[in-house]
């Protein structure tokens, strides 16, 4: 039993993975990092969530959800600013947590990560594609319903559309991070011009009453949720905290950083600080624009409101640049994807051809991996079941990471750099940052939560059936163990 544990701890040696990733280019900057985050974590969800949290769980108090979800991603983005400082290697806390607690932890890390990247994928392309066919069935286009919705949705075999970007995007990522960053720069500030005229235009349209009550009474809804109340507003926390994910996004790309001492944490905690005054503004506005209740099941709340108040041009506008700028959060979760599917390759956790890299240096078999996975979900999943599966493996993830201060600090100094970022009020920031991430989690449905440990089982048996035995870590151990003797 005690060499089995061993095994299980077994630490990788933080200049290998600082070796193994010299190969990927370091090109990226801070303002390409603030574009990746506001690009990720400012997608599909900004334009959507609001209005469905808003009518299923919060009422107007959505904006409450929001804070609150912000101020745990925000304890937890101190804790990723430190450790993507500290230790910049690609797959983020799949690398961290190998080298701080050991193989297997780093597995479950990594694997809960990579199925917040794999239904991520499914969930923008999801989001893009109903507000694509938003905008233009006013225009008299409108797809088949075959082709319209997802498997058993209205209809629906296959979404087209949603398949179609992911393959566009996969093919600009294949070309590089250089090209796909300055894609990206530009998208990232069409789609802030258009929130902003969103908010100014929607301040003209609004109403005091639809304010009232601030936050609703408390009530059970049909399927056993909450509404209303400080329980709506929890509820509600869970369902958006996919909102906010998208720092994790840049923490796997920090092995193709700029100084990643300075650029990692200021592109962390900058760009969602600048997240979460968007969400708010638009949320408030949203609500103040027409009763809450006008949301239920509505995908593309943001669109229909500027129609309802006389905004018909501006809606257009505004949607157009918003499902141009849902492309940005693609790029993001793909490029990160990517290269968490690459740490596993690299590391013989997973078929070692995922850890090769092209003669550009790129690691597009990983590329290729995701996208088709993403497209399959993409095809089967609703819209709404794939926002809190996206949310159940990210928070596992922020769990790991936010404990791994305590085996990180020791450390620092000695056989790892010390950073240019330290999270602040160390010990006690990362219990709290802990038990956030553990309180948001437990306030998922119960759908995610038993998804999530039907994910966990079947990572559990292919670490054991193939991971512990492909490992290059434990192959160098054993050659390091037969050159001793």
């Amino acid at each position: 039993m005690g060499k089995l544990f061993d095994r299980l701890t077994l630490k990788e040696d933080p200049n290998v993975y600082q070796d193994k990733d010299s190969h990927l280019k370091q090109v990226l900057t801070v303002k390409d990092f603030l574009a990746l985050g506001v690009g990720t974590i400012v997608s599909t969800s900004i334009f959507t969530l609001p209005g469905v949290v808003a009518a299923q769980h919060a009422g107007p108090a959505v904006a409450l959800s929001f804070l609150v979800a912000a101020v745990v991603a925000g304890l937890v983005a101190f804790a990723y600013a430190e450790m993507a400082s500290t230790m910049p290697f690609a797959g983020s806390a799949y690398s961290w947590i190998n080298v701080i607690f050991g193989e297997f932890f780093g597995w479950v890390a990594g694997w809960a990560l990579l199925a917040e990247y794999f239904i991520a994928v499914a969930f923008v392309a999801s989001g893009l594609s109903a507000n694509l066919q938003g905008l233009l069935q006013p225009l008299g286009f409108a797809l088949p319903k075959q082709l319209a919705g997802a498997f058993g949705s209205n209809g629906g075999m296959i979404d087209l559309i949603a398949a179609v970007v992911v393959i566009l995007v996969a093919l600009l990522l294949s070309h590089g991070v250089s090209e796909a960053a300055r894609v990206e720069n530009v998208l990232v500030v069409l789609k802030v011009l258009a929130i902003l005229v969103f908010v100014f235009v929607g301040m003209t349209a609004l109403k005091a009453a639809n304010y009232v009550p601030f936050i609703p009474a408390y009530h059970q809804n049909a399927d056993g949720s909450a509404f209303g109340g400080w329980q709506g507003i929890y509820a509600g926390v869970s369902s958006i905290f996919l909102s906010y994910i998208g720092f994790d996004s840049i923490a796997a790309n920090s092995a193709e950083a700029k100084n990643p001492k300075k650029t990692m944490p200021r592109g962390i905690l900058g760009s969602l600080v600048i997240a979460v005054v968007l969400f708010v503004s638009v949320s408030l506005v949203l609500v103040g624009m027409f009763k809450y209740t006008s949301y239920a099941n509505n995908a593309e709340p943001v669109g229909w409101a500027l129609r309802q108040s006389g905004h018909g041009t501006i809606a257009s506008v505004v949607q157009a640049v918003a499902v141009v700028g849902m492309f940005t959060a693609l790029i993001g979760m793909m490029l990160a994807g990517s290269r968490l599917l690459y740490s596993f390759g690299r590391d013989g956790m997973l078929p070692k051809w995922l850890g090769k890299l092209n003669h550009n240096d790129l690691p597009n078999h990983a590329l290729l991996l995701l996208s088709i996975v993403g497209i399959v979900l993409g095809a089967v999943f609703p819209f709404a079941f794939l926002a809190q599966l996206v949310s159940a493996g990210t928070l596992i993830a922020f769990m790991f990471v936010s404990l791994g201060m305590y085996a990180l600090r020791p450390r620092e100094g000695k056989d790892l750099p010390i950073p240019s970022f330290k999270m602040p009020f160390y010990p006690v920031l990362p219990t709290i940052a802990f038990l956030g991430a553990f309180l948001v989690f437990w306030g998922l449905g119960k759908d995610a939560k038993l998804y999530a440990l039907f994910w966990f089982i079947f990572g559990v048996i292919l670490y054991f059936s193939y991971g512990i035995r492909h490992s290059y870590l434990a192959k160098n151990q054993r050659s390091d163990n037969g050159e001793n003797k």
